[in-house]
């Protein structure tokens, strides 16, 4: 009996940072990858690439930075781009979009943090 394939999934996630810092945006950053591996069991090689965007508040460092200094990262497409300045918009948001291969069986979560729950109330809890 063979093994079904793999799909390909985009995760979204997002989260907020207290302070345009390097220290602060790298926590923030941590915590969010942590987050969403975790949370969908996840390992370096079923990551096809990730792309962050950071609101215009943000600018101490480069979010793909800290996520490359993780283990086995050192293969995946990292990219970082500014998001969409909209009036009213969040502020101090970091935003992820990680294209990953699944099972068909597995349900994608996508997890929201901090203030960015309000973005998504929808996912804002465990999935």
């Amino acid at each position: 009996m063979s093994e079904a394939p793999l799909r390909l999934v985009g995760l979204r996630g997002a989260t907020t940072c207290s302070a345009n810092t390097t220290t602060d945006i790298r926590q923030a950053v941590r915590e969010l990858i942590d987050v969403l591996v975790s949370r969908n069991g996840i390992s370096p090689e079923q990551i096809v690439s990730v792309t962050f965007s950071v609101t215009a508040d943000l600018d101490a460092c480069f979010p793909a930075a800290e996520a490359r200094q993780r283990t086995g990262w050192d293969s995946v497409a990292l990219l970082d781009c500014q998001q969409m300045a909209v009036q009213g918009d969040l502020c101090r948001c970091i935003r992820v979009l990680a294209y990953v291969w699944l099972p068909p069986e597995q349900s994608p979560q996508h997890p929201y943090l901090g203030e960015a729950s309000r973005l998504r109330p929808d996912r804002s809890g465990h999935n």
